[in-house]
């Protein structure tokens, strides 16, 4: 959810044409990753649970694409970036280890 918090903070100075487009897809992203971990937690079969899991990697492999897109286009400082981009990394670590050990159990 940090990592959600951090998104929304680095769009809310994003260009208002993009509005509907870029900052909306980055927050989106940013929300859907850690619901998706939520729900399937959420009384799953494993199979189920795995299945939320590759859609909250999905989700941040988005913003590892929109968010590179937002340092190409000039919309974050390179320090944003960095910070932004370490926590997609932990997120995306954390959550292909959370599949693994679910994946474990089947």
């Amino acid at each position: 959810m940090d990592l959600a918090v951090e998104i929304y903070r680095i769009t809310k100075s994003f260009p208002n044409e993009e509005l509907y487009g870029l900052t909306s897809q980055l927050r989106r992203a940013g929300i859907s990753g850690p619901s998706n971990i939520a729900e399937g937690a959420a009384g799953r079969t494993v199979q189920q649970f795995s299945n939320f899991l590759s859609n909250a990697v999905g989700s941040l492999n988005e913003i590892d694409t929109q968010l590179e897109l937002a340092l190409r286009f000039g919309y974050v400082t390179e320090i944003d970036y960095d910070r932004v981009y370490q926590a997609l990394d932990e997120c995306l670590a954390l959550t292909y280890g959370l599949k693994k050990s679910v994946n474990r159990k089947e």
